[in-house]
């Protein structure tokens, strides 16, 4: 099994005195992209995961800061709705793939089946076990298909979530965030980890990677969630049309 998150640096270095100028850069390298996704009518899927409290909500946000929104959504994936739950766990998804032209971001995604569903039992054993074929399957039909498809996993380390969770308790405006199944997961932490290191080991793959991004500093993630998704549709886009683009890619660290 793989052991990306217990050997993860969760503190890069980071030029913090750069974050705004980066921010701006990644931010309209990605609309860059996005221009180019509509004219040649590409379709992307942004898969966001991670630990409560990681941040993926802020990432999101500066993902699609500067892009135009006639051509994203952004889907977050609660619990199935009770029609739902009479269809395969992949259907409310297959029903929200991109269009021609469209980036599509899940805040939570279909590997809450592995994740969610395997550690709190909502999946039998069989089921979760089943769903790692499932899962590679389904991706391999979209990027057979066309779809630019990444996965991005924000990870933090237990002492800076009770932090957060503690700030959002003090927060009359964030408290709405905080319920009692935030505090019933962090109890099961080492088996949320136990359930994505064998979920990166079963389903990373060439054409649906992984993006693992150290998460206890909000703007280090932030530029590194940009950069990943910027670098995953850069990495399919036509050398000529990058030329015509004019991408700048800047560093990070």
């Amino acid at each position: 099994m793989t052991n990306r998150l217990r050997t993860l640096d969760l503190e890069p270095s980071f030029r913090n005195e750069a974050y705004k100028h980066l921010l701006k850069a990644w931010q309209l390298d990605l609309l860059r992209l996005q221009l180019s996704v509509v004219r040649e009518g590409a379709r992307v899927i942004i898969n966001c995961e991670g630990m409560d409290a990681a941040g993926k909500g802020g990432a999101i946000r500066r993902l699609v800061q500067r892009l135009d929104p006639r051509s994203f959504k952004v889907y977050r994936i609660g619990p199935p709705e009770k029609w739902e739950q009479s269809r395969h766990y992949l259907y409310r998804f297959w029903m929200r793939v991109p269009a021609p032209g469209e980036i599509v971001i899940f805040d939570r995604s279909w590997y809450g089946r592995v994740l969610v569903e395997r550690v709190e039992g909502l999946a039998g054993e069989a089921e979760w076990q089943r769903a790692y074929q499932e899962i590679n399957e389904f991706e391999r039909w979209l990027t057979d298909d066309g779809v630019i498809m990444a996965s991005l996993w924000f990870h933090i380390d237990a002492d800076t979530q009770l932090k957060r969770f503690e700030k959002r308790m003090n927060s009359p405006f964030k408290r709405w965030k905080m319920t009692d199944e935030d505090w019933r997961n962090r109890k099961r932490w080492d088996d949320y980890i136990a359930a994505a290191e064998e979920m990166f080991e079963r389903t990373d793959n060439a054409y649906s990677p992984w993006h693992v991004i150290p998460a206890n500093s909000k703007k280090y993630a932030r530029l590194a969630a940009l950069k990943a998704v910027v670098d995953t549709i850069a990495d399919r886009t036509p050398p000529a049309t990058l030329e015509n683009i004019g991408l700048e890619r800047p560093e990070i660290g």
